[in-house]
């Protein structure tokens, strides 16, 4: 039995349709949008507008014209951070940030810019808010959090910390990487300014697309200048949006796999889809319960979090652990750091991390039963 368990680096499979519909822009239109004013191109250019339209209703963002492509969230969130922080602007995270976060921010730091406050969380991953609340200052620019950790699957509680960013005037930016397409979310209700996602994990798009939800009026310095298709008259970067913020051409087949990975959540509701991955994840987790051996961390199965579980087994390096799953089992997992150092100081896995087991809307039961049988043989074979 073939098993994968990486669905927060990337999901595994695809819907059909995101397939179909990126194979068809390929095979019948792969003209470039914005750039010509034939058939194909118009075709896509609609599928772009269309799918700029679909996300923007996805997160309730007041305008299409401020939900920005980009490759990834770590590029969205580098859009977001260097192009609204200044000199002498105080910014607060907390300590389970991915590196898409910490590293932009820590070059911004690096060069006398911005000052740094990080809030601590508990070795569940979960935000002290009354310390969050200590950590404004009168030159606090940004709050920015990952919504949900990719390493303890703890959710933050956005909507509380937006309300509290509001209340002082501070800006608000979210890394929804591992949230978009699980948890709903409305930038209004939540008082979110600003949302960085990716499409290939739980939007069931492609590597490659992701996006920067702009929700208001923020003055965002240009990153990347360059060809938009727009005023070419001009040596000077558009200053209107989305074109403020794109340059160059852009991932069509991308944003027509991503199209096609919401409207397959759509079509089968966020819910449903959230309900399945949970009601796996807490079968997982009482499973594991079950074996002294293994230690796993996070909250328990009686609270709202993402479907991945990060154990450790005694006496078994976490990389070894994955290998022998990978090997032997045709387990697919991911240990290490998993590109989050802060969040395992946090839980006290640093600096061998974690063995981590992502559930997602195809995997099943069986499978589950499957994992937990090798584990129990790898234990065995290492006494």
């Amino acid at each position: 039995m073939r098993v994968y368990l990486d669905n927060s680096a990337t999901s595994w499979p695809k819907p059909p349709g995101v397939v179909k519909a990126m194979s068809d822009y390929l095979n019948d239109y792969g003209g470039s949008p914005g750039r010509s004013g034939h058939s194909f191109a118009l075709r896509a250019a609609r599928e772009v507008f269309e799918t700029r339209e679909l996300i923007a209703n996805f997160f309730n963002t007041k305008s299409s014209e401020r939900v920005i492509f980009t490759a990834n969230a770590t590029h969205a969130l580098n859009i977001a951070l260097k192009g609204i922080l200044k000199k002498g602007d105080h910014v607060i995270i907390t300590s389970m940030e991915h590196n898409s976060m910490i590293r932009p921010l820590r070059y911004l730091e690096n060069k006398g810019l911005i000052e740094i406050s990080i809030v601590n969380c508990d070795a569940d991953g979960k935000i002290n808010i009354e310390e969050l609340k200590n950590n404004f200052k009168q030159n606090t620019k940004l709050v920015a959090t990952i919504h949900g950790s990719n390493v303890t699957g703890t959710l933050h509680p956005i909507r509380q910390i937006g309300e509290i960013c509001k209340s002082k005037n501070v800006l608000y930016l979210i890394d929804a990487a591992q949230t978009a397409g699980f948890i709903p979310i409305d930038m209004q209700k939540d008082n979110i300014n600003l949302l960085a996602f990716t499409g290939h994990k739980k939007l069931y798009g492609p590597p490659g697309i992701g996006g920067l939800c702009i929700n208001d009026d923020i003055a965002i310095d240009t990153l990347i200048h360059g060809g938009t298709g727009s005023r070419s008259e001009m040596e000077v970067h558009p200053e209107f949006y989305p074109d403020r913020l794109e340059a160059g051409t852009g991932n069509t087949v991308g944003v027509v796999g991503l199209k096609a990975g919401i409207q397959f959540i759509l079509e089968n509701g966020i819910d449903n889809l959230r309900k399945k991955q949970n009601e796996l994840t807490k079968y997982f987790i009482k499973q594991l319960k079950e074996i002294n051996e293994v230690i796993s961390y996070g909250l328990n199965t009686g609270e709202e979090r993402l479907p991945l579980v990060s154990i450790n087994i005694k006496n078994i390096i976490p990389s070894d652990l994955a290998y022998k799953l990978d090997s032997e089992y045709e387990i697919m997992v991911r240990a290490g750091l998993h590109c989050s150092p802060l969040a395992h100081k946090t839980i006290g896995t640093f600096p061998q991390g974690t063995a981590r087991f992502s559930i997602g809307s195809f995997n099943t039961e069986e499978q589950i039963n499957y994992v937990i049988g090798s584990i129990k043989k790898i234990i065995i074979q290492n006494k």
